[in-house]
């Protein structure tokens, strides 16, 4: 066995189903051995941040860790963005870089690729990842791949592996061990905690719980639900967690959007006096909407490694085991769950111009035929339309809003689990990422792909009325699907939508292009909610 095998081996047991990348010379021994091995698919796309959101993605819906393999360099570099998106919203992506070899800096040559010094790649990398290592050593890098895969699993967070170009074929044994010690938590802290997190239930009139992205990365969706059904607690997601209890409608509210949302989950959330956060990350897309501010330091926020029950702080807690104490000190309590309305599952039932507000009731009554479509979703109003879709998993980069995360996420998804997913995109985002489906037909993939074209960066001039530069040109995305190796349809009114949508699902082999053309401008109710949500918060910290 070489270093090479041996990594692609611990990747696989890590819960790696494919590879993405792109060769450059110094990655190119590893990309040999890949090819050469054939121990996890391999899938090459045109440009590196495709390559990092599609890993990415592929880590958040199969429930292992994502993999990105790119050359020294301009190929790492040139993905930061995507990693910084992975380390902000949770998902356990592994970065591998080819590089130099091990005696190639001694030339005293400047070598192509290199930035200042031959360590200035690891150093840029250690702000967006939790492990890193650089296997120049062959004899140590079955220890090192297992400590790196494990952070990764562990805290689910980006890591950086560094390959020389010498090593991937180097003789080494393979990685052993590779779980040990991957929970070494306190459990009497667990214990302690959660019995905090029972007296303090016990004086609330009105608890609830408001799950979020951690909960999904550590796979804890089956074991929340079970404990909001035992013990009577509402139960919501954040803008981010939506689509993490599919199939569960009859426990899970539904999605928590303060201003933007429906207004009796928000007031069960908002009026809550003991508001359990589980894996909730803090951030203004998914508390700065409320209508009535939540006091963080009365709730119980629950997160990997680090719980805060008022005064009281616990660390070194494993989720998935205070979850499991949780249901088994909690009382039973019967509850009857708030039913929250989204938009309508039918078909339109006049053919008049489409608009924004059409847009979720129509893939809502196409996805009644297949409800267990993954649905990757780029930002902009697509994101917030599909908040009325309904109940299937859901890929978004909800807290990061990178642009350009939607075409590529969902490739991702298709690479490594095989289903089809349906890609909700805005013209802007097209325009990024959206020539990846070019990779389609050599890499057999067939998504359905809406592209939202209102010719504009819409949510961006909601902030800016007036600006020029928001506008996109007048670009037909589906007359380019045929030059890109799919199939494209054009619609401007609903029941054209609902057709081209139902023509596209029934179609496989190449992937499906519907371009929903809404008037210039065009945005939805919920972004418009959202917005002046935004700017009343933005107005009051102005006068504080």
């Amino acid at each position: 066995m070489n270093v090479g095998e041996a990594l692609l081996n611990a990747l696989k047991e890590a819960g790696a189903k494919a590879l993405f990348g792109i060769p450059g010379d110094y990655a190119l021994p590893f990309f040999d051995v890949i090819e050469e091995s054939r121990l996890l698919p391999l899938y090459t796309f045109s440009h590196e941040p495709a390559i990092g959101y599609a890993a990415d993605a592929a880590a958040r819906y199969g429930g292992g860790v994502g993999v990105a393999v790119v050359t020294y360099g301009a190929g790492a570099l040139n993905m930061i963005n995507a990693v910084a998106c992975a380390w902000s919203e949770r998902s356990p992506l592994v970065i591998i870089s080819g590089a130099p070899g091990t005696a190639e800096f001694d030339q005293g040559l400047l070598l192509h690729h290199q930035i200042r010094r031959s360590g200035s790649q690891m150093r840029i990398f250690e702000e967006l990842t939790c492990a890193r290592t650089v296997l120049d050593d062959p004899a140590k890098a079955p220890k090192e791949i297992a400590r790196v895969l494990r952070a990764c699993r562990r805290h689910s967070r980006p890591v950086y592996i560094e390959l020389p170009r010498n090593i991937p074929q180097a003789p080494c044994q393979p990685v052993q061990n590779f779980f040990q010690g991957e929970h070494d938590e306190d459990e009497d802290a667990a214990r302690l905690c959660a019995e905090a997190i029972k007296r303090q239930l016990a004086k609330a009139k009105r608890p609830a719980i408001l799950a979020d992205v951690e909960v999904r990365r550590f796979g804890l969706e089956d074991s929340v639900i079970a404990l909001a059904a035992k013990t009577g607690i509402p139960l919501a997601t954040t803008f981010m967690g939506k689509g993490m209890f599919t199939g569960h409608k009859s426990v899970c509210m539904g999605t928590y959007l303060g201003m933007a949302g429906d207004a009796a989950l928000r007031d069960s959330i908002e009026d809550s006096d003991c508001l359990l956060m589980m894996g909730v990350i803090a951030s203004d897309t998914n508390l700065g909407m409320a209508g009535k501010k939540i006091d963080l330091t009365k709730a119980i926020r629950i997160n990997e490694g680090c719980v805060l029950t008022g005064e009281e702080k616990f660390e070194g807690i494993n989720l998935a085991d205070l979850v499991k104490k949780l249901q088994s000190i909690l009382p039973a309590k019967s509850s009857k769950y708030l039913s929250v309305n989204h938009a309508e599952e039918t078909s339109p039932k006049e053919n008049r111009l489409l608009r924004a507000d059409d847009i979720a009731g129509i893939v809502n009554a196409q996805l009644k035929t297949s409800p267990k479509t993954p649905l990757a979703v780029d930002v902009g109003d697509c994101l917030f339309i599909s908040m009325s879709i309904r109940d299937v998993p859901f890929l978004a980069s909800g807290y990061y809003a990178t642009m350009g995360f939607g075409v590529p996420a969902g490739l991702g998804v298709q690479a490594a689990t095989g289903e089809r997913p349906l890609i909700i995109v805005g013209d802007g985002g097209f325009q990024m990422t959206g020539w990846e489906l070019l990779n389609c037909a050599r890499s057999g993939l067939d998504p359905v792909v809406l592209v939202l074209n209102n010719g504009s960066w819409g949510m961006l001039k909601q902030f800016q009325p007036q600006a020029g530069y928001t506008s996109r040109g007048d670009i037909s995305y589906a007359a380019l699907a045929g030059t890109l190796g799919g199939d494209g349809y054009k619609a401007t009114t609903t029941g054209e939508l609902a057709e081209a949508l139902q023509k596209a699902f029934r179609q496989r082999g190449k992937f499906q292009l519907v371009e929903a053309l809404l008037p210039k401008g065009d945005i939805s109710t919920t972004l418009k909610r959202y917005i002046a949500a935004m700017k009343s918060g933005m107005a009051l910290q102005a006068v504080a």
